[in-house]
């Protein structure tokens, strides 16, 4: 599956002003597209000079655009805008839509002027408006502006990680969930009827038979895997036959995804599974993690966080269902960012990989992942919602020093941690989070308005 979305390149013209000048913008918006390595599929060969110059151009560009398969559309505007054409071409087409135009140069020393694209972005603007079409913009801005490159890159990102729930994922869910975690009980039906994610479950008894059953079958391969593992890691107090069966648990996880076309898996965590295998499972977990989003403990909103940020990035690298855990010692904006089953991948480099005990519920069983992740900056996200009403929040850091401690976890230093947590506290939210590595909280943001009924809630801006 191509992981960049494909855009529909729609330059906009009007039979006003220079159309020499408006194809020399189009090419401008061309060369910078491909110099980014944007796909793109644009209307030169399907309209005169490449530009929608009149409403009788709708039709055309938006059969074109819907055989090409466009994902998203960008409209910019050449030299003025045919602003009802605008309108009705991304009505039609109702996929995200960005807007924007070069900046207008000097006007000729006779006094006139080859274009006047501002004043066409406001015309334009007004009609999608109008006609109830959510779209972004980049402000009026040169081609060699920052802030094009910047602005086509969130948007690109924010219409992929949109793209999602507007066509619909289908999340796995093992295992019900149990009665400890209220936090994350939701509303399967709303979830399906507002964005278009389907819970697919499978039971726990059924599961760990096919996974005893995996582990048998393969106990030769998975020895050897074992016998691999415990050459690069740290393995303490678990016996051969139990890290076998953690195998056969993550190639269980893998192979229920792989047949039913998940986009992520909630996993119910502890104690059936557990208590079948004879060791935490942790490892399996934090494998299916390097492939797609994962939630311990049911959290099914926890998933549809992954999968957002993980398309915003996309999929570039795996994403953590974490938790804000407790504020850092002497940093007063610093917080723990923890859980269990991070990627392996995500690991600090300084660290070795340690399997051991669970030092929160002491038991003779071993399994639990043990390291620091790496460095660098962050982002986080927690989808949720109750009574119907539901709110993406999303925030930027950085990692920072501090104490040691265990499972997998690092500190982050934010913006104002009092502002974080209260709006954490006043909900909808709970402690998970999706974290990813990378600064993607505009493309989040952005991506909402796009999302019927979800609505941004930053955590490190005031509202």
């Amino acid at each position: 599956m191509e992981k960049k979305p494909l855009l529909g390149l729609c330059p906009i013209g009007k039979f006003v002003f220079s159309n020499e000048d408006a194809i020399r913008q189009k090419r401008r918006v061309q060369e910078k597209l491909s110099a980014w390595g944007v796909r793109y599929v644009d209307l030169d060969g399907v309209l005169e000079d490449g530009l929608v110059k009149d409403q009788g151009h709708v039709d055309t560009a938006v059969e074109h655009f819907r055989r090409a398969g466009v994902d998203c559309l960008f409209m910019p505007h050449c030299n003025f805008g045919t602003e009802g054409a605008v309108g009705m071409i991304a009505k039609k087409l109702g996929v995200p839509t960005l807007l924007w135009g070069p900046r207008d140069s000097a006007p000729e020393p006779d006094g006139t002027r080859l274009r006047d694209t501002l004043c066409g972005l406001f015309a334009s603007s007004k009609v999608l408006v109008k006609l109830g079409v959510p779209f972004a913009y980049i402000e009026n801005c040169h081609p060699d502006d920052p802030a094009l490159a910047r602005g086509v890159d969130t948007f690109l990102r924010a219409a992929n990680a949109a793209n999602a729930l507007r066509r619909g994922v289908r999340i796995g869910l093992i295992g019900q969930r149990i009665d400890f975690f209220w936090t994350t009980i939701v509303n399967e039906s709303e979830l399906l009827q507002q964005f278009n994610v389907e819970v697919l479950p499978f039971d726990m008894v059924d599961f760990i038979k096919a996974a005893h059953d995996r582990a048998r079958r393969n106990r030769a391969i998975y020895a050897q895997e074992v016998s691999d593992l415990r050459a690069r890691y740290i393995v303490e107090g678990l016996e051969d036959d139990a890290f076998i069966n953690v195998l056969a648990v993550r190639d269980q996880i893998l192979a229920l995804a792989g047949d039913h076309g998940l986009d992520g898996v909630a996993f119910q965590t502890f104690m059936s599974v557990i208590d079948a295998m004879g060791a935490y499972c942790i490892y399996a977990e934090s494998q299916a993690a390097e492939r797609f989003p994962f939630a311990l403990e049911s959290d099914i909103h926890g998933v549809v966080s992954g999968i957002l940020l993980h398309r915003a990035m996309y999929q570039d690298q795996p994403v953590f269902l974490a938790e804000f855990t407790t504020r850092h010692p002497t940093n007063d904006n610093g917080v723990l960012i923890w859980h269990a089953g991070a990627p392996v991948s995500m690991c600090h480099p300084d660290e070795t990989v340690r399997l051991g005990h669970h030092w929160i519920l002491p038991s003779p069983l071993s399994g639990m992942l043990h390291f620091r992740m790496q460095d660098g900056p962050i982002t986080v996200a927690r989808f949720d919602g109750e009574f119907g009403d539901y709110r993406l929040a999303v925030g930027e850091g950085h990692t920072i020093d501090g104490p040691h401690t265990l499972n997998n976890y690092v500190w982050m230093e934010v913006n104002d941690w009092p502002h974080w947590e209260r709006t954490l506290i006043e909900g909808p939210f709970i402690h998970h989070c999706a974290m990813g590595y990378g600064h993607y909280a505009a493309a989040l943001e952005m991506a909402c308005r796009f999302i019927p009924g979800l609505k941004a809630v930053r955590l490190d801006k005031d509202s």
